[in-house]
């Protein structure tokens, strides 16, 4: 059972050796890879272009309507001339100014909300592809230290084997040996399929662009420094794509209740017409006026002023929201930035000692192998902690840049 979980381990390090000499991708290049091949991201670009076109229809004047009518004239009475009866009527709908000033706003507002929106989706999806990207760098160095930790138990093994040989240890050491090594070789197995896992989630994130066998370039705890809180704040109400959509739904929700409103006021028109009979010719020109007498459109104001009212309530709840969201963020990134300190700076030095330590003394009789199995578990256990700050630290970090949407945060 041993050897078949070594020859497993064996070949997981095959498996990495080989990927090494595959395409290496760093955190901007899978950003950009990203950015350019994901078929989300170009659809909510083409609703941009829809929204931009729909100003040019809001901007658009009324079109002319022309009226034929044609017939017969026919004579009742003695002296009446018969003929013909063709009536030409041009009408000229008015965009009254009030009404397209309303309408064109109502289409820019719709069209900064939705440029908001599409902002939004790509910080979400450059979001998941650093959140990706730092979990496999996690898990790679979750396996790496787990191929450690068997490497050490098979050598801590062998020598424990050679000492029940020549009697100066009982079996039972060998005993407990092998199952420290089958567990720490099963530990490195599973972390290799949790490699793989998060490779998949990866290229899932950044697309098929992305090829199948890739290697990254990058460490987990490179990190780039926050500035302060306070200036986090401001920036999160300057470039927020979030707060910009929410503000430009409040000033669209205006803008419909003004062209609402203005609606109210009669429309006019002008009209010209030719009547062509028999006997003579006529032109007319007039103008036309609807007037807003039975429907006083109580009902489509109404419901913009409830929209309007909508808007600004989730407007006040998205910058609450947002505020409390960025804090707590933050909160989290000084948390782990104090745990990966004082991890590196003592934590893990002192317990690698202490193993170093025990080692030695097992090697010279002076402590038992318990007590080294003891020290390896605090020493393990104290990486695995370093690992999952580092991650804490770096997962803090990448909600912070998708709330401010600010392109950056390229890694050196």
């Amino acid at each position: 059972m041993i050897r078949y979980s070594r020859l497993a381990v064996l070949a997981c390090g095959l498996s990495a050796s080989l990927a090494l000499a595959q395409a290496s991708y760093d955190l901007p290049r899978l950003e950009a890879l990203a950015m350019e091949s994901s078929r989300a991201v170009l659809a909510s670009r083409d609703q941009v272009s829809a929204a931009r076109s729909a100003i040019v229809s809001a901007s658009a004047f009324p079109n002319p309507e022309i009226e034929y009518l044609g017939g017969n004239a026919r004579a009742r009475n003695p002296g009446a001339t018969a003929g013909n009866v063709n009536t030409v009527t041009l009408t000229q709908p008015l965009d009254m100014p009030w009404r397209r000033s309303a309408r064109i706003g109502a289409a820019e507002a719709v069209l900064e909300a939705t440029s908001a929106a599409s902002r939004a989706f790509e910080a979400d999806l450059l979001a998941r592809v650093r959140g990706r990207y730092f979990e496999v760098l996690r898990r790679e160095a979750e396996l790496k230290n787990a191929r450690e930790d068997s490497a050490a138990m098979e050598s801590v093994r062998a020598r424990i084997a050679m000492r029940v040989e020549t009697g100066d240890a009982a079996r039972f050491e060998l005993i407990k040996a092998d199952a420290e090594t089958l567990n720490a070789q099963k530990s490195a197995l599973a972390a290799g399929f949790r490699v793989d896992q998060a490779r998949s989630l990866l290229r899932q994130s950044v697309g098929g662009a992305l090829p199948a066998e890739f290697t990254l370039s990058g460490r987990l705890g490179d990190v780039p420094a926050l500035q302060p809180l306070d200036g986090l704040r401001k920036q999160l109400g300057e470039s927020s794509p979030e707060l910009a959509r929410a503000r430009a739904e409040t000033v669209r929700a205006e803008r419909q209740l003004e062209l609402e409103r203005a609606q109210r006021w009669p429309n006019l028109a002008l009209k010209a017409a030719m009547n062509e009979d028999p006997d003579m010719r006529a032109s007319q020109v007039g103008v036309v006026m609807t007037i807003p007498l039975w429907d006083r459109r109580s009902g489509p104001v109404g419901e913009a002023a409830a929209q309007l009212s909508r808007a600004r309530n989730e407007l006040a709840a998205q910058e609450f929201s947002l505020a409390q969201t960025l804090e707590v963020a933050y909160q989290q990134y000084e948390i782990a930035q104090a745990q990966v300190t004082a991890l590196e700076s003592g934590i893990v030095k002192q317990a690698e000692a202490a193993l170093k330590v025990a080692e030695a003394a097992y090697r010279f009789g002076e402590r038992g192998f318990l007590e080294v199995l003891d020290a390896q578990r605090v020493f393990r256990a104290a990486r695995s902690e370093l690992i999952a700050a580092r991650y804490e630290l770096v997962a803090a970090w990448v909600e912070i840049e998708r709330l401010r949407a600010i392109p950056g945060g390229k890694i050196e």
